[in-house]
Formats: C-alpha cells, sequence, structure tokens
C-alpha cells in the first residue's frame, strides 16, 4: 500500500463520527496511534481540558508516555502546555537544549528513553481543546510537510469532537469532554484490574477491552464497566 492510500484511509478513519458507535475515547487513541505510525514517533500522549479548564491526560501508546504526559500536569512544564497555552505548534525539539526552559521535564523524558519532542494543538479558530505531545527515541526532525500532516489529524479529530456536541443537540462541549474523562478513569481501572486477572500488562490489556468493544460494538467505557463488576471475564475478552 502506498504512503497516499495509508493517509486517505486514516484521515476516512479519523474522519467518521457520524455513526451512532462513535467513542470519543476510541477516536483519541486511534489519533495517538496514527501520528505515532505516519510521523515516525516512538509513543504519543494527548491532554484535554475540562469543563473547568483542569487539564487531563485521556490517551496514549504507551504506559510510559501516560507516566510522562502525567507528569508534565503534576509538575506544571513542558512543551505540550506551552501548545496547549499559545495554541501554537512546538516541534523538533532537542531535549538536549532545553534544560534551562523545561529542567524536570528534560530530565524525566530523558529518563524514559526519549531525545526528541513534538506537541502539536487540538484546536479550532482561537479554541483549543488540548494538546498531542510525540515522544522520539532518535533526534527526530519534522519537515514542514510531516508537521501540517500532524496538524490535519489534530484537525479532524477536533472537528470530531466538534461534530459530537452537535450530534448531541447543543450539549456543551466542556460537558461531553467530562464524560469523555470520567470514562477514560473507567477504563484505566478495568486495564489495571484485567492486568492483573489475566497476568498481562496494562497495554496489552488495553488491547484487549478494545478488540472485544470494537468487536461487539460497544463503548469502551460500557467494556471498562462490565470488566471491573465481573460481567466480562478475562476469558471472555482472550
Amino acid at each position: 500500500m502506498s504512503r497516499e492510500q495509508r493517509l486517505a484511509e486514516v484521515f476516512v478513519e479519523l474522519a467518521d463520527t457520524l455513526v451512532d458507535e462513535f467513542d470519543v475515547i476510541d477516536l483519541l487513541h486511534t489519533l495517538c496511534e496514527r501520528s505515532v505510525e505516519l510521523l515516525q514517533a516512538d509513543a504519543a500522549g494527548l491532554i484535554l481540558a475540562d469543563q473547568r479548564s483542569m487539564l487531563h491526560v485521556m490517551a496514549s501508546t504507551t504506559e510510559e508516555a501516560k507516566l510522562l504526559e502525567l507528569f508534565v500536569l503534576q509538575n506544571d512544564e513542558g512543551p505540550c502546555l506551552d501548545c496547549y497555552s499559545t495554541g501554537q505548534q512546538m516541534v523538533n525539539i532537542d531535549l538536549n537544549e532545553v534544560e534551562e526552559r523545561w529542567p524536570r521535564f528534560r530530565a524525566a523524558t530523558i529518563a524514559a528513553g526519549y531525545q526528541s519532542t513534538h506537541a502539536i494543538p487540538l484546536r479550532l479558530r482561537g479554541q483549543v481543546l488540548g494538546a498531542l505531545n510525540l515522544f522520539c527515541a532518535d533526534r527526530t526532525t519534522l519537515g514542514d510537510a510531516d508537521v501540517a500532516l500532524g496538524q490535519a489529524l489534530c484537525d479532524i479529530a477536533t472537528v470530531g469532537l466538534l461534530q459530537e456536541r452537535t450530534v448531541r443537540q447543543g450539549a456543551l462541549l466542556a460537558e461531553q469532554l467530562q464524560s469523555a474523562l470520567n470514562s477514560r478513569i473507567m477504563l484505566e481501572q478495568a486495564k489495571g484490574v484485567l492486568s492483573e486477572r489475566a497476568g498481562i500488562n496494562v497495554n496489552d490489556a488495553f488491547t484487549l477491552i478494545r478488540a472485544y468493544a470494537r468487536r461487539n460494538r460497544q463503548q469502551l467505557h460500557a467494556v471498562a464497566g462490565a470488566i471491573i463488576d465481573g460481567t466480562i471475564t478475562s476469558s471472555d475478552l482472550t
């Protein structure tokens, strides 16, 4: 498959938000995964603001990326926060060159095995919903075309979030994001429960949960709740 064909598939995948089964959490995880794939990153994490403008980690491709994003929020330091506050891209950041600007973020990210990072806003006109952070094991440089592609992927996801508001007959975006946050918390609990019950790591647990949800056309939060209360067992997923 050519790169052009793959790009077309990804854009269709991210734009398909008008179906009844549209799942916000799944959309955000898909954005992270496709950004890693197409922009040659090694991991990604995504933060969104709730109705009180508090930022939360909503999706990541690895547990390490999630922990780094949590570290950013807890320490109020890092390029994705600058990206969110300004609405501007923060790309091609060599971590060896930013010790004075983000010392704690730099140390934590290098300790996790990354040498460069990029942050791209989820924005529509003057409204910024969050930011996507890409982590690279090497000193990776994104060209203008790659930056434009990353922004296009984020823009499509942003439109999807806003479209969901319209589909729900004018419900406030902040309320919709809060609902997504609640779903994400339940999903994290379910990942931990399944990881312990099945003896697998949390990344594999999420893969099983997501595959089950898609296979049975259920939303992630519904599957997560059933795992937590025991209605769905680890054998059902595997």
